[in-house]
């Protein structure tokens, strides 16, 4: 009995406790209920006012506002231009001999002649505006992406590059169409600002020119390998305008190229990348000067025929632990051979200067070769210092019957270079380099430049 009093005299007291909570609970659940209410009244609020703003241009501007006309249907589906521009500034200043005629022994110049002062850029001494490039490049749409190179260059401007090039081709393939750097060789493929050395090394000097590179208006396939090892195969078709083909004004191409690169990693700080190109060119009338011998005076020798070279590069790198931002090494090397057959014939170089071979036609043939190997060993994140020895031969040169009226050069030309560079950024850079030249016969051409690379503006990244 006296239990059931205590249960009851507890629970008689506790009642008004659990009231109490039992009060408390359902306020706290009202006000909740109350700010559910208000954040879903504002979210729509929000919403209206959100739907209402993009309704606004279409349908009115707000009181008291002018009304724009809407704009032209094909605006809205016009290709606008943005491109990505950047500018390359690159200008030296060089101490070396003036030569009467400077050239590379025992090989064919590109333009003809063998330069003067007063129109080769490589024969100018003090300072010049050694080559500057303006870049225009966007995507076209999600298929494609256009380039195109303004080179400028000592007053003289012209289109280096334009191209376009597929975005989304699938099997590891790509297209590249337009004026373009073909893709032969190692250093072919890379521009001026990007050598590692103010000038080209003999080697492309001697097979493409003084602009140091094969250009072409033409087509190139690739097709990059879905394996672990870099695989990049390629054929290119072409104008063959450039030296050493020339221009024939005819239907079809008149060059044709095939390259392979093969590439990889060895453990974590080495990478390398070897290749092997093939270019074939044809010529007509491609005009070059020899000497007559028997009538003493300069005499023209038209070319007409095949051109054919073979190109092996190769490049290794070593960073430590992969890092090349402290310290790097770079050595590559290339190596040629370059094979020419058809006819040459004979003419006078001045009018009215007769030679002594005039009209004769003669085949002709030659098989020349040469190399170059560099390092470069960036010791500090600024500073690198680099070497480059190259050579060329330039082998058999036959002339059929004109050997007996026109002299032909047998000679080696070789080249030392050393240089030192120094980079505020990637975006600017100073080189002094110092070459010892004797690539003309009976010349040893002591040479300093002094170099400046500047690029403003948007700018890709290089290649390997």
């Amino acid at each position: 009995m006296s239990k059931s009093l205590l249960a009851a005299a507890l629970l008689a007291a506790s009642w008004p406790v659990l009231a109490a909570e039992e009060s408390d609970l359902a306020a706290i659940r009202t006000q909740i209920n109350e700010m559910k209410q208000q954040y879903e009244a504002r979210i729509a609020a929000l919403e209206q006012k959100l739907a209402s703003a993009e309704r606004r241009p279409l349908d009115a501007a707000p009181t008291g506002a002018p009304v724009a006309a809407p704009p032209p249907a094909a605006a809205s589906t016009a290709n606008a231009f943005n491109p990505e521009v950047s500018l390359i500034l690159q200008g030296r200043y060089r101490a070396q001999r003036t030569l009467a005629e400077r050239a590379i022994g025992g090989f064919v110049a590109a333009g003809a002649h063998a330069h003067d002062t007063a129109i080769d850029p490589a024969n100018q001494r003090g300072f010049s505006l050694d080559h500057t490039e303006l870049v225009l490049a966007a995507n076209v749409d999600p298929h494609w992406r256009g380039q195109a190179i303004l080179a400028m260059k000592d007053g003289a401007a012209e289109v280096e590059e334009a191209w376009f090039r597929s975005l989304g081709l699938d099997q590891g393939l790509g297209l590249k169409v337009g004026r373009q750097r073909s893709g032969i060789g190692y250093l072919n493929g890379q521009h001026p600002h990007m050598w590692d050395f103010a000038d080209a090394p003999l080697m492309y000097r001697a097979l493409f020119g003084d602009e140091g590179s094969y250009l072409q208006d033409g087509v190139q396939l690739k097709w990059l390998a879905p394996t672990e090892l870099f695989v990049e195969l390629g054929a290119e078709l072409g104008r063959g305008a450039a030296f050493p083909g020339s221009e024939r004004n005819v239907n079809g191409a008149g060059a044709s190229a095939l390259f392979a690169h093969l590439g990889g990693d060895l453990g974590v700080a080495h990478t390398w990348r070897g290749g092997l190109s093939y270019l074939q060119t044809r010529a007509q009338d491609r005009s070059a000067h020899f000497e007559d011998v028997i009538n003493g005076v300069e005499a023209l020798g038209n070319f007409s025929g095949r051109s054919s070279t073979w190109l092996a590069d190769f490049v290794w790198k070593w960073a430590p632990n992969g890092n090349p931002a402290v310290r790097n090494l770079k050595v590559q090397g290339e190596y040629f051979v370059r094979a020419e057959q058809g006819n040459l014939a004979c003419a006078e170089a001045t009018a009215g200067v007769a030679v002594s071979c005039d009209g004769v036609v003669s085949d002709y043939s030659t098989r020349q070769r040469g190399w170059y190997a560099q390092t470069v060993y960036q010791f500090a994140p600024a500073w690198r210092a680099g070497l480059r020895y190259e050579r060329l031969d330039s082998g058999r040169r036959d002339l059929g019957t004109n050997a007996a009226f026109l002299a032909v050069d047998a000679y080696r030309p070789q080249k030392s270079s050393a240089m030192v560079d120094y980079r505020w950024s990637e975006f600017s850079r100073l080189r002094l380099q110092y070459a010892v030249d004797q690539a003309t016969p009976g010349f040893t051409d002591r040479q300093w430049t002094l170099q400046y690379v500047m690029s403003l503006g948007a700018h890709g990244a290089h290649t390997y």
